[in-house]
């Protein structure tokens, strides 16, 4: 396992540094050089959650584990749509991202067992919620980047950057992956809703509330962007609230519990 650690932090740290040397540089001769080193650091990361999470006693889907997944998810996700959207400029975030999660995955000790292959109904609900968190915190990278974007333009202060995406872009990316993640939450929810009957009990009805309080974020966004023409910074702001509670529900009981407890 430390191989594999070792091998996906190196490539991801070439990744980011072709990236970088893109931003700066548009041409097509790095775009291979990225796209290798990329590819190598999710193989290798892939490897490494194989090796971390199929173990003898069942599945360790500890939250660094899980945090970790939705980063290979997310790098695997951006690598692929990069050039299409003009997004190098998250790159370097996201692999940097999946890069701190290897290393705290692999330095500190984590175990949480669960048996999925007797519960096929819980396997679908978590890769459900696994595949909206991730594209909705996909989403949240680019109202990141649209509220840089809406600030410099109001502002008067153009980025230099040579591959920076026109905001009307950005913008549009941002409803679409919103679209897609509320979607996803919603058959989340649903079949959490349906397969789970212990979905609201003590200890676990927070994740359940402020996973629809999170939904309820997001539809209101795209009902005023929609309704009302909603634009800009407020949305942005809005759209990143809505990661924030999903982030909540995700990950806070369980990183009080197995980091701050543990």
């Amino acid at each position: 396992m430390i191989a594999s650690s070792l091998l996906a932090l190196a490539f991801y740290l070439l990744a980011s540094i072709a990236t970088l040397h893109l931003l700066l540089n548009p041409g097509k001769e790095g775009y291979g050089r990225l796209f290798a080193c990329g590819a190598l650091a999710l193989l290798c990361h892939a490897i490494l959650l194989t090796q971390e999470v199929m173990t003898q006693s069942g599945q360790n889907l500890s939250m660094l584990n899980v945090a970790s997944l939705i980063s290979l998810i997310i790098s695997a996700f951006m690598t692929g749509i990069a050039r299409r959207v003009n997004g190098w400029i998250l790159l370097p975030v996201v692999y940097g991202f999946s890069a701190l999660l290897i290393v705290a995955d692999t330095l500190i000790p984590n175990r949480y067992i669960t048996h999925l292959e007797n519960h096929p109904q819980l396997l679908l609900h978590i890769g459900l919620a696994l595949l909206a968190y991730s594209v909705l915190s996909i989403a949240s990278l680019f109202a990141l980047q649209l509220a840089y974007l809406d600030y410099r333009l109001k502002s008067r202060k153009l980025t230099q950057l040579p591959s920076m995406p026109p905001l009307m872009s950005v913008e549009q990316r941002l409803f679409q992956l919103m679209t897609i993640g509320l979607f996803l939450l919603t058959l989340s929810i649903a079949s959490g809703l349906f397969f789970l009957h212990d979905m609201f009990a003590q200890g676990k009805a927070h994740k359940a509330i402020l996973s629809i309080v999170a939904w309820c974020t997001y539809v209101l966004v795209l009902w005023g962007h929609h309704v009302h023409g909603w634009r800009g910074r407020r949305v942005a702001w809005l759209s990143l609230l809505g990661g924030f509670i999903l982030t909540l529900a995700y990950f806070g009981s369980r990183f009080v519990k197995e980091v701050i407890l543990s």
